[in-house]
């Protein structure tokens, strides 16, 4: 029951949401955590056993101890070679609590607690969830270590219905071993810190007569070797991590501008055929194209101007003369077809220019078709 309530509570905290993307390390790194340590049941033998009166049991009296709730802390150092291996020496503390012994065919009681001590060296792989297309803030990780770690037995106390005691304890030593998969969630606000979660695996052998049992009884005091079978943890973990060298986020890609619409033109030009100031069905079609354009931008007058080639019947003085008249005919022909079209007239403003500021060069008395025009501008 207790295991699995860990790993339900593991299992919450490797779904809790993440807010940056994830990243493997390139260079040195510090790493903290704790969190719950569940040591499984020990078996023990009892073997030799000096008596009270000095002689020397050989056989063998086989107990199991339970661990209950305990608790483990670790620190590491490492560095990252930023293709998702890693490499750390860690420095880790356990600690649980003793509460029952299997009695065999007697009763009573059992208080005690242990406590571990030691380093790793351990090697992970981040595994980068980019390459598989996926677009995770999180890195899961695996890795494996191996070790040394002390085992210090607190005084562990069995107290029988009958009066009898039994107690425990000592200090052992010995390789260790471990296999960890986690994850990690960066922490957007500080690049490089990474709040991690972990399950681990804990072995460890001891050899026999690693720790001492006293025994009290009516006959005297007994002294003997209690002999372990390899111990096993199992550790669920949440830390935080910080790798030095962690470059910022880059900066969010420039906004993309889109570039304004056109804007409808201020200017149109209507031609006239040679002496004629009425308006042909393609003047029509571009003086309605102004009156609708005068609708969509910002307008405050509309002027209509006109022109004439410096062609004449008459030469001279009299035919500039018959000219600006032309030009002002012509305007006032665009400025009706603008009213028909929805303009108000009291916007327009007509100007006659005659033979002035020909679209095209020409020499004297030159009949240009661009030069007889009417301009169309929205002010």
């Amino acid at each position: 029951m207790r295991l699995r309530t860990a790993l339900l509570a593991m299992t919450s905290m490797v779904a809790a949401p993440s807010l940056a993307m994830a990243s493997t390390i390139t260079g040195p790194y510090v790493d903290l955590g704790g969190g719950y340590n569940l040591v499984q049941t020990q078996h023990g033998s009892f073997s030799p056993t000096t008596q009270a009166d000095g002689s020397t049991y050989n056989g063998s009296t086989k107990s199991s101890f339970r661990h209950k709730d305990g608790f483990t802390g670790f620190g590491s150092v490492g560095w990252g070679f930023g293709n998702g291996l890693r490499a750390e020496i860690e420095g880790v503390y356990n600690y649980s609590q003793i509460n029952h012994r299997n009695l065999t065919a007697r009763t009573g009681t059992t208080s005690g607690s242990d406590q571990s001590y030691g380093g790793f060296v351990n090697v992970l792989y981040d595994i980068d969830l980019t390459q598989f297309g996926l677009n995770s803030p999180v890195t899961p990780y695996v890795g494996v270590g191996a070790g040394y770690l002390w085992q210090h037995l607190n005084p562990t106390t069995t107290t029988y219905s009958n009066g009898y005691v039994n107690r425990n304890g000592g200090t052992n030593s010995s390789f260790a071993y471990q296999g960890i998969v986690g994850a990690a969630y960066d922490i957007p606000s500080v690049p490089g810190l990474a709040l991690t979660t972990e399950y681990r695996f804990i072995g460890q052998q001891f050899a026999n007569g690693s720790f001492r049992s006293t025994s009290y009884n009516s006959t005297g005091r007994h002294t003997g070797n209690l002999n372990f079978d390899p111990r096993f943890s199992h550790q669920f973990i949440l830390g935080l991590r910080y790798a030095f060298d962690t470059a910022p986020p880059p900066p969010p890609p420039a906004p993309v501008v889109v570039p304004p619409a056109p804007q409808p033109a201020r200017t149109y030009l209507v031609f006239f055929d040679w002496d004629r100031a009425d308006l042909t069905g393609r003047a029509r079609e571009i003086v309605a194209t102004a009156a609708q354009a005068s609708t969509h931008v910002q307008t405050t007058r509309i002027e209509v101007n006109g022109y004439t080639d410096n062609s004449a019947a008459r030469p001279g003085a009299a035919g500039q003369k018959y000219n600006m008249g032309l030009s002002l005919r012509r305007a006032n022909a665009v400025k009706a077809e603008l009213v028909r079209d929805g303009v108000p007239a009291t916007a327009i403003d007509i100007h006659g220019f005659g033979e002035q500021n020909p679209l095209v060069p020409t020499g004297p008395n030159t009949r240009e078709p661009q030069n007889r025009r009417v301009e169309i501008i929205l002010k």
